[in-house]
């Protein structure tokens, strides 16, 4: 997502160009962002703004199999030349910003890709009922029960245990089911 802004700058503040992008990015080609960016010059560079969708693939937070999701966000950032384009002269670097690069493109992929995992779910899942894995043996309980033995209860929680069946304990002596 390099786009080329030497007429750009040359224009007075102001200027703007927008630009549709459509790509598949990532090493399989499964991961694409989708929008439109209007770059403006400003009087220090290239400001950016859109609208982008991207179609992600991560890991689910429970199950630990692919998960996909998409999600939507606003980006507005500025981009400041390396070279002056009227004077051929390189310009100080300002910390902590995005750079136009001394060939005068600008490339948007560190941008998009910052703006992606902000907007990212915290807990990716790759379906809303996803059951996970057993702590015990890891096996993937969307595939169905594990063959593990069923959990031993740490006898100090007993009574929890009694009340999350549904049964009621006093002092040990009665059990009853409780409504």
């Amino acid at each position: 997502m390099r786009i080329n802004v030497a007429q750009l700058l040359k224009e007075p503040v102001g200027s703007t160009r927008s630009y549709q992008i459509n790509e598949l990015v990532g090493k399989e080609g499964t991961n694409s962002i989708k929008g439109e960016v209007t770059l403006t010059h400003t009087n220090r560079g290239i400001l950016v703004k859109g609208t982008m969708t991207a179609n992600v693939t991560g890991v689910c937070s429970r199950c630990l199999n692919s998960a996909d999701c998409s999600v939507n966000f606003d980006l507005e950032d500025e981009f400041l030349p390396s070279m002056d384009t009227s004077k051929g002269l390189s310009l100080p670097k300002e910390p902590d910003s995005f750079a136009i690069d001394s060939n005068h493109v600008l490339d948007l992929s560190e941008v998009i890709r910052q703006y992606t995992l902000l907007a990212m779910p915290t807990k990716l899942l790759c379906r809303p009922d996803c059951a996970g894995i057993c702590p015990s043996c890891g096996h993937n309980l969307n595939q169905g029960p594990c063959q593990c033995p069923p959990q031993v209860h740490d006898q100090r929680w007993s009574k929890l245990v009694l009340l999350k069946k549904g049964e009621r304990s006093l002092n040990g002596i009665t059990k009853e089911k409780v409504c």
